[in-house]
């Protein structure tokens, strides 16, 4: 199953680089490189997100005690870790 990092590295191959894309595609290798970048994408967002969380006081303590701020710092982090993400190993 390709997860978002996947299917992103998808559209951009097939737009940015269709000669690559289509290459891949008849060699069969392809769904291989999909799979192996969508699984190291989202280990890098996981691993970005908790320590972002840990360096900017990111705990369940905020979230108990508001949980308005708690969304907002972890949507600011979720953002941040992706567009990392998508930047290093997406869109290259």
């Amino acid at each position: 199953m390709e997860n978002r990092f996947a299917a992103a590295r998808r559209r951009y191959l097939r737009t940015h680089m269709d000669g690559i894309y289509t290459g891949m595609l008849l060699t069969g290798t392809l769904e291989p490189h999909l799979e192996e970048i969508g699984e190291s994408a989202q280990e890098m967002f996981d691993r970005l997100v908790a320590q972002m969380k840990d360096a900017e006081g990111v705990t369940e303590r905020l979230k108990a005690e508001n949980q308005m701020e708690w969304v907002e710092r972890m949507n600011s982090i979720r953002s941040r870790a992706e567009e990392v993400v998508l930047s290093e190993l997406v869109y290259c």
